[in-house]
């Protein structure tokens, strides 16, 4: 299935199925990568395709995502469509032989996720959806601070998301939940998974979802909670605000400190914590290039208790790092070692990469979960 390039070194050929506004971001990075040739375009709007086009000439724009698929020469197929459309769409191209990266989620029924990833797995084929945030830097020394237990045990967490409504017309996909599977689904299979990547697989313990006053068919806003081994985390989503006002915060709570993220994709860390110099060291280290600020400094060890726990420390501290690059520098940085990541898999099985099949189903299982589970305030 593979091409070269003239010495010899294998060309992935990629072929793009839903050519709107995201998928024309995401190819502008997928050309940068070398060895990487997107060759094909399928989009039932054909000004779509064409304007993929522009960014290579030799592209080709098919009539059918069917007859793209049954080009030999195409290795693998981007399909940046609406949700319902994802199980059909990556089911035909694994089926015709070619590796898939989908965008979120992987279908809108986890029985589905669960075959394409079986599917998948029979043939020996790539099977990924984009949850991109963990190739963020910010997500890995977050989870080295958890895994380490730097700041003690993990207690409580938070996920605000106040999400722009203002491209969602009223007849835009996005609120028909058969198209979109509903927030937790379209949207939420990505902070799921990242809390997993955090905290280890939870479970769905409440779950609400909320109707806009007089619009019958649209819930914009979702909250759910989920617990963890230690403690719960506090889900929710609402599309609701102007497109200036989009904005988002994260916060997780341990034993001897708090962290709180900003921004869907996290481009900033404040913390607050009490540490011993060993522990100021290690967060010195892990964050390398953030400024500490020193608000207490006890010259002899302070103990005080707390979650049952006689706690040592010499410094109560401030620690903020991140706003170096801006979102879209960074998403853009995120998604293209996304598939950096893959293609190095479809070339070296024995690659391990950050995100796999079971990130995709897994974080469906717990919005599907919150989804069904939810109950409506009218």
């Amino acid at each position: 299935m593979q091409n070269t390039t003239p010495d010899n070194a294998p060309t992935i050929r990629i072929a793009v199925i839903g050519a709107g506004g995201f998928a024309q971001f995401a190819v502008a990075e997928l050309v940068k990568i070398p060895l990487v040739k997107v060759v094909g375009v399928y989009d039932e709007n054909t000004g779509n395709a064409t304007r993929l086009k522009q960014i290579d000439a030799s592209i080709t724009v098919y009539n059918s995502f069917e007859e793209l698929y049954a080009t030999p020469s195409i290795d693998l197929v981007y399909i940046a469509t609406p949700p319902y459309l994802h199980y059909e769409q990556s089911k035909a191209a694994l089926l015709a032989g070619k590796h898939v990266i989908c965008e979120k989620p992987a279908a809108l029924k986890l029985a589905h996720a669960l075959e394409l990833r079986t599917l998948a797995a029979e043939r020996q084929l790539l099977f990924v959806v984009n949850l991109m945030q963990r190739y963020n830097p910010l997500y890995q020394t977050v989870a080295a601070l958890v895994h380490q237990n730097v700041l003690g045990n993990f207690l409580h967490g938070f996920f605000e998301n106040y999400a722009s409504d203002e491209m969602l017309t009223e007849q835009h996909w996005f609120w028909d939940e058969q198209k979109s599977g509903g927030i937790f689904i379209e949207h939420g299979v990505h902070f799921f998974d990242m809390f997993s990547g955090w905290l280890g697989e939870g479970t769905i313990v409440a779950a609400q979802k909320l109707q806009r006053p007089g619009h019958q068919n649209v819930w914009d806003k979702v909250q759910a909670i989920v617990l963890y081994t230690n403690g719960l985390v506090n889900f929710y989503h609402g599309f609701d605000q102007p497109k200036i006002m989009d904005r988002q915060e994260m916060r997780l709570l341990f034993e001897r400190g708090e962290i709180t993220l900003y921004e869907w994709v996290p481009t900033r860390l404040n913390m607050t914590a009490i540490c011993s110099e060993v522990e100021l060291q290690t967060l010195t280290s892990l964050f390398p290039g953030a400024t500490i600020h020193i608000l207490e400094h006890f010259q002899t060890p302070s103990i005080s208790r707390g979650n049952f726990k006689e706690i040592t420390y010499q410094y109560k501290i401030r620690l903020d790092t991140g706003d170096a690059v801006q979102k879209q520098t960074l998403y853009q940085e995120l998604v293209t070692a996304m598939f950096k990541d893959q293609i190095a898999w479809v070339k070296d099985r024995t690659h391990v990469r950050k995100i796999n099949q079971d990130n995709a189903v897994n974080s469906l299982a717990l919005a599907e979960d919150a989804e069904n589970s939810a109950v409506k305030l009218l």
